[in-house]
């Protein structure tokens, strides 16, 4: 009868996987601070993309750790890059898994940023606004399905849209990173992806927690421009975000179970305070109530092995 009546389920067809994939072999292995999740190789990363698909998850979410970075992020653009050639793996290996990449700078600078820096070390928008626009035809000559800027500059969407259009890549989705935070819930993440900034920080362009309205602003302005999928992120500590912007907009909204709430949950189920598979679903059936269509989360894997 409970299962009868129940109002939200999480479906495997709505989770998608974050992958980290490193260009140089002796950087891949487990990621200390984030249990059971890794950096892959190239061939390793085509072979875990295999088993996600397996296992009725199919979608990833790319991320990639180059070998070599310079203050212009310049390998963010290669045609060989790490993540265009793990793209051109993935979908020669499964045409019909969907592939996701993460357009940002902070992987590929020496400074840790997420964009250009000008001569005052404060990072220009407009020029990286450009940069964003060159990796994002990059992703798609290497036949991504979906781009996912994160960097959180002015007017980028709508300069991704207009870059992909004029590079004959219409059908190429864009997932903004439309509302999303200086959050204290990114630490794992960066030793994952080795993105850590070299000084400051990032809120100079990413969102004051103490907000809520303005987030609904930001994200009117990505869905003006062009976004196909908006994205909350991080999803725990704004559940009210995401329900208010389900309420607002009818247009695909995703959330980010990010690297600190993954850690933190994992820490708490291996000292025994937690029962891991109750806590694990409850936390991803309340992104679907708060109104998610779609959830990245590294608990994919785990969630679909219980319930695929």
């Amino acid at each position: 009868m409970r299962t009868l009546v129940r109002e939200h389920r999480v479906d495997l067809g709505q989770l998608v996987a974050p992958m980290f994939v490193a260009e140089r072999a002796n950087e891949a292995g487990p990621v200390a601070a984030m249990p059971g999740i890794e950096r892959f190789a190239l061939d390793a990363a085509v072979a875990e993309a295999r088993e996600l698909f397996a296992l009725g998850i199919k979608s990833i979410l790319l991320f990639g750790i180059p070998a070599e970075k310079d203050a212009i992020a310049s390998g963010s653009y290669a045609a060989d890059g790490i993540v265009q050639r793990t793209i051109r793996e993935i979908k020669v290996a499964l045409p019909e898994m969907l592939v996701m990449a993460d357009l940002c700078c902070c992987e590929y600078t020496t400074h840790g940023h997420c964009g250009i820096l000008d001569e005052l070390g404060e990072v220009d928008n407009d020029a990286t606004v450009s940069l964003l626009c060159h990796i994002a035809t990059s992703y798609a000559e290497a036949g991504v399905d979906v781009i996912a800027p994160s960097d959180m500059m002015d007017g980028r969407v709508g300069a991704i849209r207009d870059a992909l259009d004029a590079a004959d890549a219409t059908h190429v989705a864009i997932l903004a990173y439309s509302a999303k935070y200086a959050s204290a819930f990114y630490g794992p993440f960066r030793e994952a992806a080795g993105s850590a900034p070299e000084f400051g920080d990032r809120r100079g362009y990413q969102m004051d927690p103490s907000n809520a309205r303005e987030a609904l602003r930001e994200i009117a302005l990505d869905v003006a421009q062009g976004a196909d999928i908006v994205m909350i992120k991080p999803g725990l500590p704004y559940l009210d975000v995401l329900r208010a912007a389900r309420d607002r907009f009818d247009v695909p909204l995703a959330v980010y179970n990010v690297s600190g709430e993954y850690a933190m949950l994992q820490a708490a189920i291996a000292n025994g305070w937690l029962d891991g598979a109750t806590a694990i679903d409850e936390v991803l059936t309340c992104f679907v109530r708060a109104g998610a269509d779609i959830v990245i989360t590294y608990f994919a894997k785990e969630y679909a092995r219980r319930h695929g």
